[in-house]
């Protein structure tokens, strides 16, 4: 059995790298502005990424919806992937 103190390093420290894993998972998604303004100037990028983006995003949101104690920072950090991923697939087409 583990000391109190390691528990609360530990618990504490899955914390922070979920809280940072949740904000980069973000800030990939809000990446593809850039590519989406692109896009809609007409340079056409690549829509196989970002259609892949969406569907894993789709899979994670269902994935952190389908627990029995719903995971909020993957459905957070997954839902920008479908919105600005499918909208990336779209404008690239």
């Amino acid at each position: 059995m583990e000391p109190p103190k390691t528990k609360r390093i530990k618990h504490d420290l899955l914390y922070y790298v979920s809280r940072c894993a949740t904000l980069f998972s973000i800030l990939m998604y809000v990446s593809y502005i850039p590519q989406i303004m692109n896009n809609l100037t007409g340079v056409k990028g690549n829509p196989i990424q970002p259609l892949c983006a969406t569907l894993n995003g789709a899979l994670w949101v269902s994935y952190g919806l389908i627990k029995a104690e719903k995971d909020w920072p993957v459905i957070i950090a997954n839902l920008p992937g479908i919105v600005l991923g499918l909208v990336t697939f779209l404008t690239a087409l």
